[in-house]
Parts: C-alpha cells; sequence; structure tokens
C-alpha cells in the first residue's frame, strides 16, 4: 500500500472532530499509550511520590514527571487506574498517617468481626469464599490433582494465576522477566499435581479486578487453599479486613485467640498463596510502617493507594 491510499485511509477512519491528541499517528499513539506493565510501574512511582511528598500537595505536572508523562496523559491514566483524580487522591492521602489508621485498626476489626458486612467499606470488596483441602490432600502435595495456570495483566502488574476445578489455588505477582521464577513457585507448593499452561486469565483476572466505577457485583470468587491450620485460621482473619482498612500483626494475633503469636502470624502471611484475594497486604506494622511484602513493598503500597482510591470512589 503507497503512503499516499495510506495516508487517506487514516483519514478516513478518524473521526474530523476529533481531539488533537485522538489524531496522533498509530505510532505515537502507541508511545503515548502505555502497555498495562508500563502503566502500573508510571502509577507506582507516582504513589511513592505522593506518599513522600503529599504534605507539600504537589502539583499535577510535579507527579506527572514522575511518571514520565505530561500532565494530561498521566491525569487520564491515573483516572482509569484508580477510579478518581489525582488531586481526589492527594486531598483523601491517608497512607502516610498509618500510626493514625492503626489507633482505630483494633476496632474496626473488632466490629468487622462482630458485625460481618456493616462496614461501608465491606459493600464494595469482592466477595470470596474459600475451602480447605482436605489432610489426605494436604499430605499428597497435589497428587491427583490438575492445576491449570496463565498469566495476565492486573493494575499492579503481570501476575500468575492457577485454578484447580474447585477454585483458585494461586495469585502471584511478577515481572515480565520472572515468569520462570513464578512457575518454580507454584511447582513448589504443589510438587504433585499435574500442572498445564492453558488457563486464560483475562476473565478470570477481570473479575479480581473490575474496572472502576463498576457496580455489578461480580460472582463470588472461591478459593482452594493448602496450609497448616494455623495458617488457615490466620488466612481466614485476613479475609476479614475490609478494602480501605489496615491492621496490624498482634491485632489479627489476637483475633484469631493467639495475642502472643504475633511473629507466626507474620510468617503465615509471608507464606499466602493467593495475592490481594487473601489480603496480606491489608497487614501493617504496630508502628505504621507499611512493612515487608512476598511481591514487593513498593507494591504493597501501591495496592493500599488503589483500594483507598476505590473507597473513595464509591462513598463520591
Amino acid at each position: 500500500m503507497d503512503a499516499m491510499l495510506q495516508k487517506a485511509m487514516l483519514q478516513k477512519a478518524m473521526p474530523q472532530n476529533a481531539k488533537p491528541q485522538e489524531r496522533m499517528k498509530p505510532q505515537e499513539r502507541i508511545s503515548q499509550e502505555a502497555m498495562p506493565q508500563d502503566d502500573y510501574r508510571r502509577v507506582e512511582a507516582a504513589i511513592l511520590y505522593l506518599e513522600a511528598h503529599y504534605q507539600d500537595q504537589p502539583t499535577l505536572e510535579e507527579i506527572a514527571a514522575e511518571a514520565h508523562l505530561s500532565k494530561y496523559h498521566f491525569q487520564r491514566l491515573f483516572t482509569r487506574w484508580a477510579g478518581v483524580s489525582p488531586k481526589r487522591y492527594l486531598q483523601a492521602l491517608t497512607l502516610g498517617g498509618a500510626k493514625a489508621v492503626l489507633a482505630d485498626a483494633g476496632s474496626v476489626l473488632d466490629a468487622t468481626y462482630e458485625t460481618g458486612l456493616s462496614s461501608p467499606g465491606r459493600l464494595h470488596d469482592l466477595f470470596v469464599t474459600h475451602e480447605a483441602v482436605t489432610p489426605g490432600e494436604f499430605k499428597a502435595l497435589g497428587a491427583g490433582l490438575a492445576i491449570r495456570h496463565g498469566f495476565g495483566v492486573s493494575p499492579f502488574g503481570t501476575c500468575l494465576v492457577a485454578a484447580t476445578a474447585r477454585g483458585v489455588c494461586w495469585l502471584s505477582f511478577h515481572g515480565a522477566e520472572g515468569r520462570d521464577s513464578a512457575l518454580a513457585e507454584l511447582q513448589r507448593a504443589w510438587p504433585h499435581a499435574d500442572l498445564s499452561a492453558d488457563l486464560d486469565a483475562g476473565p478470570l483476572l477481570a473479575r479480581i479486578f473490575p474496572p472502576a466505577g463498576q457496580r455489578k457485583r461480580q460472582a463470588p470468587v472461591h478459593l482452594v487453599l493448602r496450609g497448616t491450620p494455623f495458617q488457615l485460621k490466620v488466612w481466614e482473619a485476613l479475609l476479614e479486613i475490609p478494602s480501605g482498612e489496615v491492621s496490624s500483626y498482634g491485632d489479627v494475633a489476637r483475633r484469631i485467640g493467639q495475642p502472643s503469636a504475633a511473629r507466626a502470624v507474620g510468617n503465615a502471611v509471608a507464606h499466602n498463596p493467593v495475592a490481594f484475594l487473601i489480603p496480606c497486604h491489608r497487614v501493617i506494622r504496630q508502628a505504621g510502617g507499611a512493612g515487608s511484602y512476598r511481591w514487593g513493598a513498593e507494591r504493597k503500597r501501591t495496592m493500599l493507594a488503589w483500594e483507598t482510591a476505590r473507597r473513595l470512589q464509591a462513598t463520591g
């Protein structure tokens, strides 16, 4: 196809009243519209910048510069990712005041356990159900179990998700460079299972991470968990922490009836096999810091920011 004909076809396909940014050449559009993994990295950089400088009330241009985007493209990217504008998020940013958040964490967790879905934030949580493998299945290490797995994109970068016929048994976050190690980690968790890379992760991830503004309740996501009795008890406690809230390791230990087991709780949290769905990212240090995270402390802070933004959007 010659250049004149190609140009004519592109002009015909482009609405005449399109905005300048919509009339860009295809290669320019690709450079301006980052791929999902790049989107996450840019938002992550902006979130970390806001966390460090929110008291200075940075301008949109300053925040966008951290993401290496124009203020127009950053505004659009952030709003698509979070569901609220950067300005709206900045106004309500509380991650820098984690100590103040924790002051009420115990009462929040108590209320959640006592009243179920009474917290406003819980109304917008993903509905997750779960079951534990039987003792025999636990000992068999997956023998006779078929597990399908696949990679996909999420608001927090590339992830690996795996499921049995009964439900999701694995979700982890990794960059493209870590796919081999991600699969090796899944293999270690289920060493005798029949693993196959034929899971279409897209539809499942769309349920786990619905678009901003979606009001329709998704079908429940069922989990199949393999862990010790203590680990299962901790993971069940994590499921009760509302989206947009945090708790400390000590609070979780107290809630499961073992107040002196905060260190053991931390170990169980670190071995959570289903990231995000079992929200171990909502457990932070008693002193107020976000603390470590199996899939990166920066990703943990970004998850908390995402949930805060979604709660802002839901509550107006």
